[in-house]
């Protein structure tokens, strides 16, 4: 089976390994940040350096100022996006679970963006849904999903109505470390992500690219 795992993985192949060490650039912060939370006992929740880049240039490129961080972990997307974004732009970060978030706001505030983040604790359909209801549809300009994987095509659907057309969605881990192809295995976050996936392929209200990268990154490009 041909698959590229996240870079920092210890088996991550060696063609990933030349590419990220000549093209990821980070700050000192994002750096400690990243060391910091490879020492979680659930580090391989964190998204990997080339996903995150490739979502920051692309930030950069269409000039995001209002960004969704659907699934914030230890904050490293987060911060990169609030990097990325102008002084007057803002993140809206959307968990459930306070105690890795408390992991990244230090590092949020010694990079001098954290007045940029704006932590949701809550249920993140509800929290998109929040945002519908406040009549914020069609104002965001790029998301990053990294959440739950049964709420995938939930996260999909209101995303979808929040962004702006020619806004960006990011979904990370739509390969599922390659299980996405295994008929055999039947488990309900697989199960959830191929059917994401075909539903994707054959959405027609966005432009698509599926890129073999990280464990999969998915980018969905609003008409």
């Amino acid at each position: 089976m041909s698959r590229v795992a996240k870079s920092y993985y210890s088996d991550a192949d060696p063609i990933v390994q030349y590419v990220t060490e000549r093209s990821i650039r980070m700050t000192d912060v994002q750096k400690k940040l990243k060391e910091e939370t490879l020492k979680h006992p659930r580090s391989r929740m964190m998204g990997a350096p080339e996903v995150v880049q490739l979502n920051t240039n692309i930030m950069h490129a269409i000039g995001a100022k209002k960004v969704l961080d659907v699934g914030v972990f230890t904050g490293v997307s987060a911060l990169a996006a609030a990097l990325a974004i102008p002084s007057d732009g803002k993140v809206f970060a959307l968990d459930i679970n306070d105690d890795f978030v408390k992991v990244g706001k230090p590092f949020w505030k010694e990079a001098g963006v954290a007045h940029k983040i704006h932590l949701h604790l809550a249920p993140a359909t509800e929290s998109l849904q929040k945002f519908i209801d406040n009549g914020e549809s069609g104002t965001f300009d790029f998301a990053f999903i990294d959440a739950d994987k049964l709420n995938y095509d939930n996260y999909h659907e209101l995303c979808l109505k929040l962004m702006r057309p020619g806004g960006v969605i990011a979904f990370d881990n739509t390969l599922r470390s390659g299980a996405v192809i295994d008929e055999t295995d039947q488990s309900e976050n697989v199960v959830a992500m191929r059917k994401l996936n075909d539903k994707l392929r054959d959405d027609k209200r966005c432009n698509i690219s599926f890129l073999n990268i990280g464990d999969g990154l998915t980018l969905l490009f609003k008409k």
